[in-house]
């Protein structure tokens, strides 16, 4: 094994998809986001998974990602790009059916120019202030709206992953302000936390993410991914030698360090170096200082025998149990996961 081994469990994905699906009613349909190659963990097999699964909408993030999975799941999926029609991306949306998320008047006018009669969907801002229409503009654009002819309006929740937290409320009670002028047409406010919140925000569709991929604040999902990492070298540190870039770790006992083959050029931020450990089988092994490009060493001191390769990522030490040790979110672990893995996919 040349470098790390990233093993993605494409039945837990199932799993959790039709986990979330029956957590809403019969009559809302259960969507899924598969933008950055699909949490970084490849959006061909990954979308082709979901659609076995039942997923028949999905949600990326730019046009590129749409295409991509267009040419893996066929031409019978809803696709929706959340960025919305941006300049240069005319060709895509024609060529791939690809359904944009119109977030401003300006490219509600350029859509209508280009493509009208075809479809596409509206992104309302309710309070997050990132992407969408806010209400003084889709009043600007009201009149037009029976020629766009929208299948879809969505918005997104800032604060989903907190139950209590009051905007949460603020949110959907601007959203259902705004989308009352535009009856008939389907909604979507809820990624994976806002279905979580309950039936009042499932609205027509829902959208989960993270909660695919074995993320927070969807606890009960299934994990879904392992990485492994072969070791290169093992080496017996006397009491007081050092390990690593700026000697910060120093042996307090006759230790033995273990080299393997990865390091924040593979998506393992350096942050985690002081509070992450690796795994052989049960046994949790310390990081011994700190993660260089290529290379972490690990303290396997207590080990009873010498191990070929040791685990960052597992049941018991998630993405979200490694992004706490960085410092960071589970997304970012996903997303930062690096192009060098040998991956395998379980059905």
């Amino acid at each position: 094994m040349p470098g790390g081994l990233l093993t993605i469990n494409l039945g837990a994905i199932s799993a959790n998809w039709r986990a979330l699906d029956a957590k809403t009613a019969d009559t809302v349909e259960t969507g899924a986001v598969v933008k950055a190659d699909a949490y970084g963990l490849g959006v061909s097999p990954v979308g082709q998974a979901l659609q076995k699964a039942g997923a028949k909408t999905f949600f990326v993030a730019l046009a590129s990602e749409g295409v991509a999975l267009r040419q893996a799941i066929g031409p019978a999926a809803r696709i929706f790009v959340f960025s919305g029609y941006m300049q240069g991306d005319e060709a895509a949306y024609a060529e791939f059916d690809l359904m944009p998320l119109l977030n401003s008047a300006d490219q509600a006018m350029r859509f209508l120019a280009d493509r009208q009669g075809k479809a596409c969907g509206l992104q309302l801002d309710s309070g997050m202030n990132r992407l969408g229409l806010e209400a003084d503009e889709l009043s600007s654009i009201m009149a037009r709206i029976p020629v766009l002819n929208p299948l879809l309006v969505i918005s997104h929740l800032a604060c989903a992953d907190e139950p209590e937290h009051p905007q949460n409320a603020v949110q959907l009670a601007a959203f259902e302000e705004m989308t009352a002028a535009l009856p008939g047409i389907r909604r979507s406010l809820s990624a994976t936390g806002g279905i979580l919140l309950g039936p009042d925000y499932h609205m027509d569709i829902t959208r989960p993410g993270i909660g695919l991929y074995g993320g927070d604040p969807y606890i009960e999902a299934q994990p879904v991914v392992t990485l492994s990492a072969p070791v290169i070298q093992i080496r017996p540190v006397a009491v007081g030698e050092s390990v690593g870039y700026g000697a910060t770790w120093v042996a307090t006992r006759p230790s033995v360090i273990a080299t393997v083959a990865v390091g924040y050029a593979d998506g393992l931020i350096r942050a985690m170096g002081p509070n992450a450990s690796l795994y052989s089988g049960d046994v949790a092994c310390p990081i011994a200082g700190r993660v260089s490009m290529d290379l972490i060493t690990v303290d396997v001191t207590d080990l009873a025998e010498t191990p070929a390769s040791l685990d960052i990522l597992n049941a018991t030490q998630t993405v979200d149990v490694l992004a706490g040790a960085a410092g960071t979110i589970g997304y970012e672990i996903l997303t930062s996961l690096g192009g060098r893995y040998k991956r395998k996919y379980l059905p």
